[in-house]
């Protein structure tokens, strides 16, 4: 989901900026500066992982502004690097679709917090939720974790955006029901299978590149 040049304006959108704005500052803080800077893996993950969401976002279809659908990929994102790095990621995917055109200057704030912010920070508080409650397994973390996790946070990040788009005026709720929310179970499937897809690769052949998973903990001691 995506906010079009011009849709939304007032008190909305400088609430979004502040609120945007001290999301990124947070994550800046948090974020594990002294790792990345010595890990040069870790600098080309992080770029290549980027690049990638960026094209997938190029990849959207809609009828009306501000309710288009594309893929997201911020739970691998997350699960990959956490959250820190995966809001920054993303915002950086963002900040890159905005500089060539795809994406309104004036709603940036907006699409940061429903496509980065709330699918990163969902992502890794499932994932937590996951491994506090179920048991520690390869195909809990697969399905649950990645699968429903990724399927869960597309959901978030369209109801979202619909939220803001219904709240702010710009549309009436069934022009919204009917373009987008009665979509959503068939856009969550493909969202949870693409990130199943990457982290299933990943975790096979390359376990360490995924912040959040312990091939020790998941596979070994089984």
């Amino acid at each position: 989901m995506s906010i079009a040049d011009g849709l939304i304006s007032g008190t909305g959108v400088w609430l979004a900026h502040l609120l945007y704005g001290l999301m990124l500052l947070v994550a800046l803080w948090r974020a594990p500066w002294a790792i990345l800077h010595r890990n040069s893996t870790l600098q080309h993950l992080v770029l290549g992982a980027t690049v990638l969401v960026m094209m997938m976002w190029l990849l959207r279809a809609g009828i009306s502004p501000g309710m288009s659908v594309h893929f997201l990929g911020v739970t691998t994102l997350t699960l990959m690097f956490g959250w820190e790095l995966g809001i920054l990621c993303s915002s950086l995917a963002l900040l890159g679709m905005t500089l060539i055109g795809k994406e309104a200057l004036d709603g940036i704030s907006i699409n940061g917090l429903c496509a980065s912010v709330i699918p990163a920070c969902w992502s890794y508080w499932a994932l937590r939720q996951v491994e506090r409650w179920l048991p520690q397994n390869f195909f809990v973390y697969l399905i649950i974790g990645v699968f429903l996790n990724a399927a869960c946070a597309a959901a978030l990040s369209g109801i979202a955006m619909m939220g803001v788009l219904w709240g702010s005026g710009t549309y009436s709720f069934y022009k919204i029901w009917q373009e987008y929310v009665i979509l959503l179970p068939l856009i969550m499937p493909p969202e949870g299978l693409l990130n199943g897809i990457l982290m299933t690769a990943m975790m096979v052949h390359h376990p360490d590149w995924i912040r959040t998973f312990d091939a020790r903990r998941y596979i070994d001691e089984q």
